[in-house]
């Protein structure tokens, strides 16, 4: 089985036909997606100019949402080695007893749902590596916040986890993110307790 680098040679070659650099481009995917599969295939197309179902994109559009993933791929890694480093330290120090950021990191280890969306359609407008240094600053914090990591909107609604979603939790009601309960702050989790939210992100 091809890897990410591998596949994003595909991707670039010129000799290949459109149709398989676009299916190197998808499989690309199983090896690091940080909205999930779905949502963050759509917010590549999205942003490189192209619809989800096109089977013959431009090739050159192909290359702008290849190199935007792998922008935030490398990020990602860079941020799994100072993870990893930290944890020899503490683990040196007789610092076991795993943290919140420790759960988190091991909930997205590999690169797969790091910023889980309620719905592959409702994501960050933002560059995906923009995304993920506000998300990894604000899980690094250790803060409870009220606001959302991502895009700072307020307004939380409780998602119960339907298929296709990764996990239950509080989505933000303006960029679809779900963010990690322990995060926010018991009054932001009380309210989006209190809000019916997963049909408002279907229907957006």
């Amino acid at each position: 089985m091809a890897g990410f680098r591998a596949l994003a040679e595909q991707v670039r070659d010129p000799r290949l036909v459109t149709v398989r650099r676009r299916t190197a481009l998808r499989k690309c995917l199983e090896r690091f997606a940080p909205y999930g599969h779905r949502a963050t295939w759509h917010h590549l197309c999205t942003r490189a100019g192209f619809t989800t179902h096109e089977r013959e994109p431009d090739p050159a559009r192909l290359v702008a949402a290849l190199a935007e993933l792998e922008e935030a791929r490398a990020l990602w890694l860079a941020y799994e080695e100072e993870f990893a480093a930290r944890r020899r330290r503490e683990k040196h120090h007789g610092i076991r007893q795993p943290g919140t950021l420790d759960e988190w990191h091991r909930r997205t280890w590999g690169g797969c749902d790091i910023v889980p969306c309620v719905s592959a359609q409702r994501h960050p407008a933002a560059r995906l590596s923009e995304v993920l240094r506000r998300m990894i600053a604000a899980m690094e914090a250790g803060r409870p916040r009220r606001d959302c990591p991502v895009c700072g909107g307020t307004r939380f609604a409780w998602a119960p986890g339907p298929g296709g979603c990764p996990a239950a939790g509080p989505a933000c009601r303006e960029c679809g993110v779900l963010a990690p309960a322990s995060m926010l702050t018991p009054e932001a989790l009380h309210t989006a307790a209190g809000v019916p939210g997963a049909e408002t992100f279907a229907a957006a």
